[in-house]
């Protein structure tokens, strides 16, 4: 383990950018942050866990709403700044119901909407 968390490039706050994709469609899922703790974790167990910034604690992929994210494969970039985190995605991958958090796109200078939730995100979280 540690061979692989030596290859990898921690910013000064301990962090390193992880892009989700889902791994027989190609479909980018969404961007989140890994610490060592959670790069062990999801290399451990097969379930993505990440670092949440906004609650600085582990962030267990699906824990409260039950969309999980089951590692295929990991890889690291070429300069070892970024991790892609190939995936089996059960369910929606954004906390707003959406398949993926990339649903806005910037189109002739305008914000279009892109895609619709599949779910309520109150029905995904319980409130």
């Amino acid at each position: 383990m540690s061979k692989i968390l030596d290859a990898i490039k921690f910013n000064d706050n301990g962090l390193v950018a992880a892009i989700a994709q889902q791994h027989d469609t190609g479909e980018v899922l969404m961007l989140a942050w890994m610490n060592p703790e959670s790069v062990e974790e999801t290399l451990a167990t097969g379930q993505v866990c990440y670092f949440s910034r906004s609650r600085q604690k582990l962030w267990r992929k699906g824990e409260t709403s039950g969309q999980q994210q089951k590692l295929v494969e990991m890889r690291i970039d070429c300069d070892g700044d970024t991790l892609l985190l190939l995936v089996d995605q059960k369910g929606v991958a954004c906390h707003t119901g959406r398949r993926n958090c990339f649903y806005t796109a910037v189109r002739n200078g305008e914000l279009v909407e892109v895609a619709k939730p599949e779910i309520a995100p109150e029905t995904l979280y319980g409130h």
